[in-house]
């Protein structure tokens, strides 16, 4: 399956070691101007090569819009885009041709398609990830129209945590940082870590805190499209990504309901809760305050030291991964997450306009 979303849609194509990556978005609502600035922006948090503690492969990452556009206005019809990739060593690749990466795609994807491009993981590697981040932008654009707004940061990387709510950090913050942690302090630890193990030919994994604010209460639907379904669905898709949660999360199976319901306040004139502990979304449903959820992100496969593996015989070998990887993908990943998130609620969000007559 190569789209994603109901209305907004996004089909996305290409390999880490092909021609392009690029993508087609269908469903995009007509006359929403877009600033193609902040589109590249988003590319350009996501791009490799932007700091020392990510993948050294160095890619512009410029994206060319074909269709969808007339004078910094969507049409309505498809938004053709591609983004070349120019900085392939795929020679780094030659030694796992036939061989079997642990934790890696590698073997699923054969055992489905009895055929694999072994240059960088091909279609599996999270260089797709571009496509979803250049729609994400574009949905992005679109949501703040309405005013919603989508941020996510990293609040987590292995055993270095941040301890506060959401609530107490400055989104501005974010990117004053390479490891896009909105607590300065906490920021220089997660970066000292995540250097030491790259030191060590290792990688560690985290989590990122997602945000949305400003939804209308009543997104989503009571049975198999919840909104917080959705979502997690969006998230799981990510290369690497492992569990999701939102609200309290797993925490809730350890309180009483007494200690987690939210109650029903009005707020200046509006039915709203005085804690938020559901994360916003109820029955499946919006319910008009914060949409707040985490996503964990194991540490990345390819080690950069001999591991233990078989060949495509099942022959026992050692393999020594070459080549330019992160040590840790949550600095690039936050942009992922944010276009993630900001697609599944634009989606959600043209799907309740049709739900009304």
């Amino acid at each position: 399956m190569n789209t994603f979303g109901r209305i907004f849609t996004l089909t996305s194509f290409g390999e880490s070691h092909g021609a392009a990556i690029g993508g087609v978005i269908d469903g995009m609502p007509a006359g929403v101007a877009i600033d193609l600035e902040k589109v590249q922006h988003m590319l350009d948090r996501r791009r490799p090569g932007q700091s020392a503690i990510v993948t050294a492969r160095n890619e512009s990452d410029r994206v060319k819009v074909l269709s969808g556009l007339f004078e910094g206005k969507t049409t309505g019809t498809p938004i053709g885009f591609v983004v070349e990739n120019s900085n392939q060593h795929s020679s780094d690749y030659d030694n796992m041709r036939d061989i079997f990466r642990p934790s890696h795609a590698d073997f699923t994807y054969t055992a489905k398609y009895g055929i694999r491009d072994h240059r960088g993981g091909g279609r599996s590697s999270a260089r797709e990830t571009i496509s979803r981040v250049v729609a994400g932008a574009f949905a992005m654009q679109a949501l703040e129209q309405l005013g919603i707004s989508v941020y996510a940061f990293t609040s987590q990387v292995g055993n270095i945590t941040l301890n506060k709510p959401y609530t107490a950090y400055d989104p501005t913050l974010i990117d004053t940082n390479i490891v896009r942690c909105p607590d300065p302090e906490v920021a220089e630890q997660m970066i000292s870590l995540i250097s030491k193990v790259k030191a060590e030919g290792d990688t560690v994994g985290g989590i990122i805190t997602g945000v949305i604010k400003g939804i209308p209460a009543g997104l989503g639907s009571p049975a198999f499209g919840k909104l917080h379904a959705n979502l997690g669905a969006a998230m799981l898709g990510i290369n690497a990504v492992k569990g999701f949660d939102y609200g309290l999360g797993f925490d809730f199976a350890s309180r009483r309901g007494s200690e987690v319901i939210d109650n029903f306040i009005n707020r200046d004139g509006k039915i709203a809760t005085a804690t938020n502990n559901s994360g916003g979304i109820q029955g499946g449903i919006s319910n008009g305050e914060d949409i707040y959820f985490r996503v964990a992100f194991k540490p990345v496969a390819t080690l950069l030291r001999d591991v233990e593996t078989v060949d495509i015989n099942g022959n026992p070998t050692t393999l020594h991964a070459r080549g330019r990887h992160d040590p840790c993908v949550l600095p690039r990943a936050v942009p992922v997450v944010e276009a993630m998130a900001a697609m599944t609620i634009l989606d959600a969000y043209l799907e309740n306009k049709a739900a009304h007559i």
